[in-house]
Protein backbone atom coordinates (compact mmCIF):
# COMPACT_ATOMS: atom_id res chain seq x y z
CA UNK A 1 0.00 0.00 0.00
CA UNK A 2 1.28 3.46 -0.92
CA UNK A 3 0.80 6.72 0.91
CA UNK A 4 -2.80 7.06 -0.25
CA UNK A 5 -4.93 4.72 1.90
CA UNK A 6 -6.25 1.99 -0.38
CA UNK A 7 -10.03 1.69 -0.56
CA UNK A 8 -10.60 4.40 2.04
CA UNK A 9 -13.81 5.42 0.22
CA UNK A 10 -14.88 2.00 -1.04
CA UNK A 11 -18.44 1.34 0.10
CA UNK A 12 -18.69 4.72 1.83
CA UNK A 13 -21.76 6.85 1.17
CA UNK A 14 -21.10 10.37 -0.09
CA UNK A 15 -23.75 13.08 -0.46
CA UNK A 16 -22.82 15.79 -2.96
CA UNK A 17 -25.42 18.55 -2.75
CA UNK A 18 -25.44 20.37 -6.08
CA UNK A 19 -23.64 17.44 -7.67
CA UNK A 20 -25.62 17.14 -10.90
CA UNK A 21 -23.27 19.43 -12.87
CA UNK A 22 -20.11 21.52 -12.77
CA UNK A 23 -17.84 21.29 -9.76
CA UNK A 24 -20.19 19.01 -7.84
CA UNK A 25 -20.39 16.51 -10.71
CA UNK A 26 -16.59 16.35 -10.99
CA UNK A 27 -16.33 15.68 -7.26
CA UNK A 28 -18.98 12.98 -7.51
CA UNK A 29 -17.03 11.36 -10.37
CA UNK A 30 -13.86 11.35 -8.27
CA UNK A 31 -15.58 9.56 -5.40
CA UNK A 32 -17.14 7.07 -7.82
CA UNK A 33 -13.67 6.31 -9.15
CA UNK A 34 -12.71 5.44 -5.58
CA UNK A 35 -15.63 2.97 -5.45
CA UNK A 36 -17.80 5.05 -3.15
CA UNK A 37 -21.60 5.09 -3.22
CA UNK A 38 -22.56 8.62 -4.26
CA UNK A 39 -25.85 10.50 -3.97
CA UNK A 40 -26.04 13.77 -5.90
CA UNK A 41 -28.80 16.36 -5.72
CA UNK A 42 -30.11 18.98 -8.09
CA UNK A 43 -32.59 21.79 -7.60
CA UNK A 44 -34.91 20.73 -10.43
CA UNK A 45 -36.20 17.53 -11.99
CA UNK A 46 -34.52 18.59 -15.23
CA UNK A 47 -31.10 18.73 -13.57
CA UNK A 48 -31.64 15.31 -12.04
CA UNK A 49 -32.87 13.77 -15.30
CA UNK A 50 -29.75 15.03 -17.12
CA UNK A 51 -27.39 12.99 -14.93
CA UNK A 52 -26.07 9.98 -16.87
CA UNK A 53 -26.81 6.70 -15.07
CA UNK A 54 -23.73 5.06 -13.58
CA UNK A 55 -23.10 2.24 -11.16
CA UNK A 56 -22.96 3.50 -7.60
CA UNK A 57 -24.62 6.84 -8.40
CA UNK A 58 -28.06 8.05 -7.37
CA UNK A 59 -29.47 11.45 -8.43
CA UNK A 60 -32.27 13.08 -6.47
CA UNK A 61 -34.06 16.43 -6.42
CA UNK A 62 -33.62 18.57 -3.30
CA UNK A 63 -34.62 22.17 -2.63
CA UNK A 64 -32.18 23.29 0.05
CA UNK A 65 -34.33 26.34 0.74
CA UNK A 66 -36.90 24.01 2.33
CA UNK A 67 -35.69 23.07 5.81
CA UNK A 68 -38.25 20.32 6.37
CA UNK A 69 -37.51 18.76 2.98
CA UNK A 70 -33.79 18.80 3.78
CA UNK A 71 -34.34 17.06 7.12
CA UNK A 72 -36.56 14.41 5.53
CA UNK A 73 -34.16 13.81 2.63
CA UNK A 74 -31.00 13.51 4.72
CA UNK A 75 -32.70 11.48 7.42
CA UNK A 76 -34.00 9.13 4.75
CA UNK A 77 -30.46 8.26 3.67
CA UNK A 78 -30.13 6.04 6.73
CA UNK A 79 -26.35 6.37 6.89
CA UNK A 80 -23.78 8.82 5.58
CA UNK A 81 -20.00 9.06 5.69
CA UNK A 82 -19.17 12.32 3.91
CA UNK A 83 -21.10 15.44 2.93
CA UNK A 84 -19.97 17.82 0.19
CA UNK A 85 -21.92 21.10 -0.06
CA UNK A 86 -21.64 22.35 -3.66
CA UNK A 87 -25.01 23.93 -4.40
CA UNK A 88 -24.81 27.59 -5.36
CA UNK A 89 -26.19 30.37 -7.54
CA UNK A 90 -24.87 33.71 -8.77
CA UNK A 91 -26.88 36.67 -10.12
CA UNK A 92 -24.38 39.18 -11.47
CA UNK A 93 -25.67 42.74 -11.20
CA UNK A 94 -29.04 41.66 -9.81
CA UNK A 95 -27.58 41.01 -6.34
CA UNK A 96 -27.46 44.74 -5.63
CA UNK A 97 -31.21 44.38 -5.08
CA UNK A 98 -31.67 43.38 -1.41
CA UNK A 99 -34.30 40.77 -2.28
CA UNK A 100 -32.02 39.04 -4.78
CA UNK A 101 -29.14 39.38 -2.31
CA UNK A 102 -31.22 37.57 0.33
CA UNK A 103 -32.24 34.84 -2.11
CA UNK A 104 -28.60 34.12 -2.99
CA UNK A 105 -27.64 33.99 0.69
CA UNK A 106 -30.55 31.62 1.38
CA UNK A 107 -29.29 29.09 -1.14
CA UNK A 108 -25.51 29.43 -0.94
CA UNK A 109 -25.05 29.91 2.79
CA UNK A 110 -28.20 29.06 4.74
CA UNK A 111 -28.86 26.09 2.45
CA UNK A 112 -25.44 24.66 3.24
CA UNK A 113 -26.10 25.14 6.95
CA UNK A 114 -29.47 23.38 6.66
CA UNK A 115 -27.84 20.33 5.08
CA UNK A 116 -24.92 20.28 7.53
CA UNK A 117 -27.26 20.44 10.52
CA UNK A 118 -29.49 17.70 9.11
CA UNK A 119 -26.49 15.48 8.36
CA UNK A 120 -24.82 15.93 11.74
CA UNK A 121 -26.39 12.90 13.48
CA UNK A 122 -25.50 10.51 10.65
CA UNK A 123 -22.00 11.92 10.27
CA UNK A 124 -21.46 11.63 14.03
CA UNK A 125 -22.22 7.91 13.80
CA UNK A 126 -19.70 7.53 10.98
CA UNK A 127 -17.10 9.98 12.37
CA UNK A 128 -17.40 11.54 8.95
CA UNK A 129 -16.60 14.81 7.25
CA UNK A 130 -18.18 17.89 5.72
CA UNK A 131 -16.53 19.76 2.86
CA UNK A 132 -18.11 23.08 1.95
CA UNK A 133 -17.51 25.15 -1.19
CA UNK A 134 -16.30 28.68 -0.58
CA UNK A 135 -14.60 30.85 -3.23
CA UNK A 136 -11.84 33.37 -3.74
CA UNK A 137 -14.62 35.88 -3.11
CA UNK A 138 -14.50 34.77 0.51
CA UNK A 139 -11.30 36.86 0.66
CA UNK A 140 -12.11 39.90 -1.47
CA UNK A 141 -15.20 41.67 -2.80
CA UNK A 142 -17.11 41.52 -6.06
CA UNK A 143 -18.91 44.69 -7.06
CA UNK A 144 -21.55 42.92 -9.15
CA UNK A 145 -22.03 39.95 -6.78
CA UNK A 146 -22.38 41.21 -3.19
CA UNK A 147 -24.72 38.35 -2.30
CA UNK A 148 -22.45 35.68 -3.73
CA UNK A 149 -19.35 37.20 -2.11
CA UNK A 150 -21.10 37.54 1.25
CA UNK A 151 -22.35 33.96 1.04
CA UNK A 152 -18.88 32.62 0.32
CA UNK A 153 -17.31 34.68 3.10
CA UNK A 154 -20.02 33.24 5.30
CA UNK A 155 -19.20 29.72 4.14
CA UNK A 156 -15.59 30.21 5.23
CA UNK A 157 -16.62 31.41 8.69
CA UNK A 158 -19.37 28.80 9.01
CA UNK A 159 -16.80 26.12 8.17
CA UNK A 160 -14.50 27.28 10.95
CA UNK A 161 -17.39 27.57 13.41
CA UNK A 162 -18.84 24.13 12.64
CA UNK A 163 -15.36 22.63 12.88
CA UNK A 164 -15.40 23.74 16.50
CA UNK A 165 -19.05 22.87 17.16
CA UNK A 166 -18.90 19.39 15.59
CA UNK A 167 -15.44 18.33 16.78
CA UNK A 168 -16.88 16.61 19.83
CA UNK A 169 -18.90 14.38 17.49
CA UNK A 170 -15.76 13.34 15.62
CA UNK A 171 -16.82 15.25 12.51
CA UNK A 172 -14.19 17.22 10.59
CA UNK A 173 -15.43 20.29 8.70
CA UNK A 174 -13.38 21.95 5.97
CA UNK A 175 -13.91 23.90 2.75
CA UNK A 176 -12.35 24.43 -0.63
CA UNK A 177 -12.06 27.89 -2.18
CA UNK A 178 -12.03 27.47 -5.96
CA UNK A 179 -10.47 30.01 -8.28
CA UNK A 180 -11.75 30.75 -11.78
CA UNK A 181 -13.27 27.45 -12.90
CA UNK A 182 -14.86 26.74 -16.29
CA UNK A 183 -18.48 26.07 -15.25
CA UNK A 184 -21.87 27.46 -16.31
CA UNK A 185 -21.55 30.07 -13.53
CA UNK A 186 -18.46 31.59 -15.22
CA UNK A 187 -19.59 31.27 -18.86
CA UNK A 188 -20.36 35.00 -19.17
CA UNK A 189 -16.84 35.85 -18.02
CA UNK A 190 -15.19 33.30 -20.29
CA UNK A 191 -17.19 34.60 -23.25
CA UNK A 192 -15.98 38.17 -22.62
CA UNK A 193 -12.46 38.40 -24.11
CA UNK A 194 -11.42 41.36 -21.96
CA UNK A 195 -12.65 39.88 -18.70
CA UNK A 196 -11.19 36.47 -19.51
CA UNK A 197 -7.80 37.96 -20.40
CA UNK A 198 -7.74 39.97 -17.16
CA UNK A 199 -8.37 36.79 -15.18
CA UNK A 200 -5.81 34.68 -17.06
CA UNK A 201 -3.12 37.35 -16.92
CA UNK A 202 -3.26 37.30 -13.12
CA UNK A 203 -3.58 33.51 -12.78
CA UNK A 204 -0.10 32.03 -12.34
CA UNK A 205 -0.92 28.86 -14.31
CA UNK A 206 -2.43 30.94 -17.16
CA UNK A 207 -5.53 28.87 -17.69
CA UNK A 208 -9.08 28.49 -16.47
CA UNK A 209 -9.44 25.71 -13.96
CA UNK A 210 -11.50 22.64 -14.73
CA UNK A 211 -14.00 21.18 -12.26
CA UNK A 212 -11.84 18.05 -12.00
CA UNK A 213 -8.96 20.22 -10.70
CA UNK A 214 -10.88 20.58 -7.44
CA UNK A 215 -11.67 16.93 -6.84
CA UNK A 216 -8.27 15.96 -5.43
CA UNK A 217 -8.51 18.59 -2.73
CA UNK A 218 -11.95 17.35 -1.69
CA UNK A 219 -10.83 13.72 -1.57
CA UNK A 220 -7.83 14.73 0.50
CA UNK A 221 -9.94 16.64 3.03
CA UNK A 222 -12.35 13.70 3.38
CA UNK A 223 -9.62 11.06 3.61
CA UNK A 224 -7.76 9.63 6.62
CA UNK A 225 -4.65 11.46 5.40
CA UNK A 226 -6.33 14.68 6.60
CA UNK A 227 -7.34 13.23 9.98
CA UNK A 228 -5.85 16.21 11.84
CA UNK A 229 -7.27 18.83 9.44
CA UNK A 230 -10.42 20.69 10.40
CA UNK A 231 -11.57 24.28 10.09
CA UNK A 232 -9.38 24.78 7.01
CA UNK A 233 -10.30 26.63 3.80
CA UNK A 234 -8.15 25.09 1.06
CA UNK A 235 -7.53 27.52 -1.83
CA UNK A 236 -7.41 25.84 -5.27
CA UNK A 237 -7.00 28.70 -7.71
CA UNK A 238 -4.08 28.12 -10.05
CA UNK A 239 -2.10 30.78 -8.21
CA UNK A 240 -4.58 33.64 -8.75
CA UNK A 241 -4.31 34.85 -5.16
CA UNK A 242 -0.51 34.47 -5.14
CA UNK A 243 -0.03 37.34 -7.62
Amino acid sequence: MGFWPTDCFAGRRILVVGGTSGIGAAIADAFLAERAEVVVTGATEGEVAAVPPRAGLSARRLDIRDGEAVKAFVGGLGWLDHLVNCAGVIRRGEELDPEVFAAVIDINLTGAMRVAAAARPLLAEAKGTITNTASMLAFFGGGLVPGYAASKGGIAQMTKSLAIAYAGDGIRVNAIAPGWIATPLTKALRDDPQRSEAILSRTALKRWGEPADLAGGVLYLASPIASYVTGTVLVIDGGYMAV
